[in-house]
């Protein structure tokens, strides 16, 4: 007889608790080896019965051949030896089903049969809605980043779920994922405000249960701007008079070009001048930018920086905001060693 394969499956009896049985059985023929070889007399003896090998799972399941009880099923397989011809299994299944099926042996051949039983989980009808929907979002970002609005939906039926974003301020725009879970946004020229992405979740329905709304908030936090610094304009020893005067005649030229600059004039008294020398220089200095040079007072600050190995001058210039220079003395005052003072004052210059 030919291999044969089939596939069964039973529905119980309507009146009763509806169940599904997925049944699978694998029969197959196939040419099966002598049960038993003997000789005798230098004869080989001929095979009588047929077998039928059957496994079930699970197991447990009381059986019978030819209305003959057979035990119970197992998972393991278990060999049957029958003589060839029509016969009848029977297996009992729970809730008072029966598998029956008709097989017919042949002699020297096997029948495999494996029955898989799987009783129906029942469920009952129920609407998934309503479902629960959150967005969330960074808490701040920087402005020009890109804020990610990421939505959990936790729908449990079978339609899809339709994804509806809107963002505000109008000034914020979506620049990926409109209509799907996620959804990116660009911060950009949005410092300081509050970036608020809603989601709208809904199965298609029409049923407003089924229509779900969350949203989410992000601050954008402001550029900071860079910072505003003074800038060194000029260092020089003091040596003579019109050689300061010459640098200064440039920072008046300068202060002309930046009127909203500031100059930060910083005096450092040599290790051996006179006491009292920065403060000295400080006080022509002023006279001339003042009176020779017309330079508002109001836009020159001049400070008394401490010692050098010799009289110096730092000029810095500052915009509005700057923090002011620090001084950078190189001679510590307990090393500084004053001239004395003259006794004679200079003669004038003719």
């Amino acid at each position: 007889m030919n291999p044969t394969q089939s596939k069964f499956s039973m529905i119980a009896n309507s009146n009763m608790v509806k169940f599904a049985i997925a049944v699978l059985i694998a029969g197959t023929f196939m040419v099966a080896a002598t049960s038993s070889s003997a000789y005798a007399a230098g004869k080989k003896k001929k095979v009588k019965y047929g077998q039928l090998e059957i496994t079930t799972n699970p197991g447990g399941f009381p059986m019978r051949i030819d209305g003959q009880p057979q035990g119970d099923t197992s998972q393991t397989v278990r060999v049957i030896e029958l003589q060839p011809g029509h016969h009848v299994v029977q297996i009992d299944l729970p809730n008072g089903e029966k598998w029956v099926r008709d097989f017919d042996i042949a002699e020297a051949r096997r029948v495999c049969v494996n029955l898989n039983y799987h009783p129906k989980q029942f469920t009952v009808n129920k609407s998934p809605c309503p479902f629960p929907v959150n967005v969330s979002a960074p808490s701040t970002v920087n402005d020009g980043d890109l804020i990610t609005f990421t939505s959990d939906v936790s729908y449990a039926g079978s339609a899809p779920i339709n994804y509806a974003w809107s963002v505000a301020p109008g000034t914020a725009k979506i620049v990926s994922g409109a209509g799907t879970a996620t959804i990116t946004v660009d911060s950009t020229g949005l410092g300081g405000q509050r970036v608020t992405a809603t989601l709208t979740a809904d199965d298609g329905s029409g049923d407003p249960m089924c229509r779900q709304t969350a949203q989410a908030s992000t601050n954008v936090v402001g550029k900071t701007p860079p910072p505003v610094e003074c800038r060194q304009f000029d260092q020089f020893p003091s040596v003579a008079f019109d050689d300061d005067k010459a640098r200064f005649d440039n920072l008046a030229i300068e202060l002309q070009n930046s009127p909203d600059t500031t100059a930060y004039i910083i005096i450092y008294a040599g290790q051996h001048s006179r006491t009292g020398q920065a403060d000295a220089l400080g006080k022509r200095s002023m006279d001339y930018l003042t009176v020779q040079r017309g330079v508002s007072a109001n836009r020159l600050i001049f400070i008394n920086g401490g010692y050098r190995e010799q009289d110096y001058f730092e000029i810095w210039l500052c915009p509005p905001g700057a923090h002011p220079p620090q001084p950078t003395p190189t001679v510590q005052p307990g090393d500084v060693q004053p001239a004395a003072d003259r006794t004679r004052p200079r003669k004038p210059r003719r």
